[in-house]
């Protein structure tokens, strides 16, 4: 049977990946983005709205998707104003892929908060033991990945398709410009404080930088998603999606200051957030972007340290299980530091940083 996606947020880390990992598969793939783009060799771009419905339903009418990979959000300053923009994103792109009649399946992308809950509640009140596993309840608290999810259920029933819901952890991922980016963030923060001799602190909580944890990878969440979206034992299950390794920061933490040739600074018990750090650091990025040859010297294209911080900075250990994954065959293992390294690599060699 054919093959057609349409992702939406293809220019993001989770669809720019997932591009890639399909095209290598011989898919047709179509990608979703509020701004067109020819970023990626062999998808065809479309440019489009997802908050309104007129115009997206015009721009994928001649389209015949079989598999819709949802991977985009828009950050609002409520959680309920979240819910109203990020569930209504999903319903109008399943209602404009509708009277097709071609989708087999949907995938969706969410992550972790929602066991942690979302950044109003991040970490608070009472939450699930960890390792947090996908048969856990929804927090009794509003959340916007829920109001997703209940769309893509509502569209599923009305139009017979099947659906994975996807929860990484922590992306790692080579992506410009995007909200959530911690790989790029840290490595903007490591050659500051290489430049300019300022200590590399770690910048969260004392429970991050003692207890266990895990990321993903923006190329395993990609073939995860892929093998979700072809095996039908997958088929209508939510899924956590992790390396598979573990690591506390305090061991992560010098590794990352080693390859970048500084030395990491003590850790005091509580670290000092990334945005008070990185404040003011406009014309320093600047300067080391013009000495060093670099693409991009407005360093809010590539830094997301807002996102960094709450991910570091949270109370609590955060610790992921893939059984269900393992016992229904994705066996896939990433090391983490290696997912690190490998994006500081292609960050250097793309001419990102130094």
């Amino acid at each position: 049977m054919s093959r057609i996606a349409l992702i939406a947020g293809v220019t993001g880390i989770v669809g720019n990946n997932l591009a890639h990992q399909l095209l290598a598969n011989g898919w047709h793939v179509h990608g979703l983005a509020r701004r067109a783009s020819n970023a990626i060799d062999g998808v065809n771009f479309i440019a489009a709205d997802l908050l309104d419905p007129t115009s997206l339903r015009a721009a994928v009418s001649h389209l015949k998707p079989s598999h819709i990979f949802f991977a985009t959000w828009l950050r609002q300053p409520t959680e309920a104003e979240n819910i109203r923009i990020n569930s209504a994103m999903v319903r109008n792109l399943l209602e404009a892929v509708a009277p097709a009649g071609s989708v087999r399946h949907v995938a969706l992308v969410t992550g972790l908060k929602h066991y942690l809950g979302p950044f109003e509640a991040y970490g608070k009140g009472k939450l699930p033991a960890t390792p947090f596993r996908e048969e856990q309840p929804r927090l009794e608290i509003e959340n916007f990945y829920y109001a997703q999810e209940d769309e893509v259920f509502a569209a599923a029933d009305r139009d017979d398709f099947n659906w994975t819901i996807h929860r990484p952890h922590t992306i790692i991922g080579y992506a410009l410009g995007n909200a959530m980016n911690m790989g790029v963030t840290l490595a903007v923060y490591a050659n500051i404080c290489r430049e300019t001799g300022r200590p590399f602190l770690f910048p969260g909580s004392a429970a991050q930088w003692n207890s266990l944890t895990d990321m993903t990878d923006a190329r395993l969440l990609a073939r995860h998603l892929e093998w979700a979206a072809t095996i039908p034992v997958a088929f209508n299950h939510a899924f956590n999606v992790v390396n598979g390794d573990v690591f506390r920061w305090n061991w992560m933490w010098p590794r990352l200051a080693d390859w970048f040739g500084i030395e990491p600074a003590p850790f005091s018990g509580q670290g000092t957030p990334l945005e008070q750090q990185l404040a003011g650091t406009e014309g320093i990025w600047h300067k080391i972007a013009k000495s060093h040859n670099l693409i991009e010297s407005n360093i809010d294209q590539l830094v997301s340290a807002w996102h960094t911080d709450a991910d570091l900075g949270r109370p609590i250990e955060v610790v992921t299980d893939m059984s269900k994954s393992r016992k229904l065959g994705f066996l896939d293992y990433q090391p983490t530091d290696d997912s690190f390294f490998d994006l500081f690599t292609r960050l250097r060699h793309d001419r990102i940083i130094p």
